[in-house]
């Protein structure tokens, strides 16, 4: 068993470092945009990240399709997937903020974070085997 998870994970290195890149740039541009939208914007912070997961949802689709895991399917069956993940990913993020923020005063920055941790979890394998199959 446990070698059989070393063969996978040694198999998939170079796709997990690029998905580690886009998702690591991802963070910074989240980040940026969560803090700009709250900050100078004077959003709260539920509509902030409400606002910047749409944002992050292009970039990080485009990134990972055609350079993290190289693609070549049809683009419109994979939104639908992505699509699917996204809203799956966004919902837990404009829970988790308005929860852990909004309710339990948490500063804001350090719930987007925590989400974001908690994602990348579940995303990479989602993304390889189910969004962008080929």
């Amino acid at each position: 068993m446990v070698k059989r998870v070393l063969r996978f994970c040694w198999t998939v290195r170079y796709e997990f470092l690029k998905y580690t890149i886009v998702g690591t740039s991802g963070v910074f541009i989240d980040m940026g945009t969560l803090i700009a939208f709250k900050e100078f914007l004077s959003l709260s912070p539920t509509t902030a990240v409400f606002l910047n997961q749409a944002l992050l949802m292009v970039y990080n689709f485009t990134l990972n399709k055609y350079w993290s895991f190289k693609s070549v399917s049809v683009p419109h069956k994979q939104m639908i997937r992505y699509l699917t993940l996204a809203v799956f990913n966004y919902s837990f993020s404009v829970a988790t903020m308005y929860l852990f923020n909004g309710i339990f005063d948490f500063d804001y920055r350090l719930v987007r974070l925590c989400t974001i941790i908690v994602a990348v979890s579940w995303n990479f394998l989602l993304f390889k085997y189910w969004v962008y199959k080929d």
